[in-house]
């Protein structure tokens, strides 16, 4: 009977994470023949199975639950430890796996990537696109080392380091241009555009309209902001979005864009890592560069969207006070 290597804690922690033997190969950059070897290897040194295997996916067994979970722990500590050496030579060098929302990624993403590299060319950077609920399971498990959400996630394992604010945004079909705009209990009764379940920023919008998301209305649910723009350029109703998308998401639709009354609704944009890592000097500075990034993008807003940005309203880059909202 053979150990247990690192090797065979990665794959099983991989097939965890997949529940599919191809979709776990490919994240292992592995043949799917290979990864079925070392799995079937590992129950063999265990002496009992770990997993049941059918035709479209797989499911852990009792033992392979709590394997999953004790590989992960280990997996997150052996990382750990190269970071110590990382933090201790090249700190803003190799890999750094950074999740972003949704609601982020399309619009300070590419910016931020590049800024980055060439500030520092040795950063390898692998970026990940999910839900803040999916961003921090993967952070507490060691599948990613940051990510950029709206604050705050209140998770106590997580050190939260606020990055900028930013105004939600009335979008509404072009014809409603230079109407009054409307106050949180008329936009309830609107026919509001919202983000599907499981977007912090659903969550967000539904909270300044105070509604509930459970409320039996008639609500419509798009998967991206783009789709929510498009529909409200069609007529079907209005929406909310973030003062960072503007200039990508009404740039080819049918729309007007309104600042809502005051107190503007607002979120806060942060970075959060692992209180544990050793790098977390390093993602303080890697967090300000994303400071520049959107206070540049959120300026270059403020002069240029065709907003009321009125004189007492606050200098471009910063956003003026506003009832912040939680994040979901």
């Amino acid at each position: 009977m053979g150990d247990i290597s690192m090797k065979h804690l990665r794959y099983f922690e991989a097939l965890a994470q997949h529940g599919h033997f191809g979709r776990a190969a490919v994240a292992c950059a592995i043949s799917q023949p290979a990864l079925s070897l070392q799995i079937k290897e590992l129950e063999e040194i265990l002496g009992a199975p770990l997993v049941e295997r059918g035709p479209r996916q797989i499911r852990l067994t009792g033992l392979g639950e709590s394997f999953a979970a004790r590989a992960r722990e280990i997996l997150r500590a052996v990382d750990e430890l190269d970071d110590l050496a990382r933090a201790s030579h090249s700190p803003l060098a190799g890999r750094l796996r950074i999740g972003v929302i949704p609601t982020v990624a399309p619009y300070l993403l590419p910016t931020v990537m590049k800024r980055l590299t060439d500030r520092h060319p040795e950063l390898d950077l692998r970026p990940r696109e999910a839900v803040t609920q999916r961003l921090v399971e993967d952070l507490l498990e060691g599948r990613l080392d940051a990510a950029l959400v709206a604050l705050p996630v209140s998770e106590p394992a997580l050190a939260e380091y606020p990055l900028f604010d930013e105004e939600f945004i009335l979008v509404r079909p072009r014809e409603d241009a230079g109407r009054p705009v409307p106050n949180p209990e008329i936009l309830r009764e609107m026919r509001l555009l919202l983000l599907e379940e499981g977007h912090c920023f659903r969550e967000q919008a539904l909270s300044f309209c105070r509604m509930s998301s459970s409320l039996p209305r008639d609500l419509m649910e798009g998967s991206s902001l783009t789709t929510l723009v498009q529909m409200v350029g069609a007529g079907i109703g209005v929406t909310l979005i973030p003062q960072m998308a503007l200039p990508i998401e009404t740039r080819s639709s049918a729309v007007s864009v309104a600042r809502l009354p005051q107190p503007r609704p607002t979120r806060t944009i942060g970075m959060v890592w692992r209180k544990t890592n050793p790098l977390s000097a390093s993602f303080q500075h890697i967090a300000e560069i994303v400071r520049e990034v959107g206070l540049d993008a959120l300026g270059d807003i403020v002069s240029g969207a065709g907003l009321d940005w009125k004189p007492d309203d606050a200098p471009a880059g910063e956003i003026a006070p506003a009832r912040r909202l939680s994040a979901g």
